[in-house]
């Protein structure tokens, strides 16, 4: 059976790594992860990902930095922020186009597939 998509997970948590690619996974989805900002990029550049579930607060940069380098390294690829940060101005850099959408932690593992399902369904869509 083939991967229903290909998702990286950026989070300097390592249980939410894991988590998240459990349930990813056993959705059918092919998961690649990363714990900081410049390893995304790395891998970002020379693999290709649908999508990006992104922690807005990493070690090595902030999520704005990291979205907009994913937008020039993979400008098809969705953009969902992933963040505990209650007052970052989330809605601005999806109007900016920065971010498809944002997810608010914790996230329940329902919520997270049905975002992804929904951001590679418009990403089909404009294909």
């Amino acid at each position: 059976m083939s991967a229903k998509g290909r998702i990286l997970v950026v989070d300097d948590d390592p249980g939410v790594r894991t988590v998240f690619s459990i349930k990813l996974m056993s959705a059918g989805y092919s998961v690649a992860t990363a714990a900081t900002g410049q390893d995304a990029i790395e891998k970002s550049a020379s693999n290709k990902y649908d999508l990006a579930l992104v922690d807005f607060r990493l070690p090595d940069m902030n999520g704005t930095e990291l979205l907009e380098s994913l937008a020039r390294n993979a400008p098809n690829m969705r953009k969902v922020v992933v963040t505990g940060v209650p007052d970052l101005p989330l809605s601005s850099m999806i109007d900016a186009k920065r971010a498809d959408a944002y997810l608010a932690k914790p996230v329940g593992l329902d919520t997270l597939l049905t975002t992804v399902e929904e951001q590679l369904s418009k990403q089909r869509d404009q294909d």
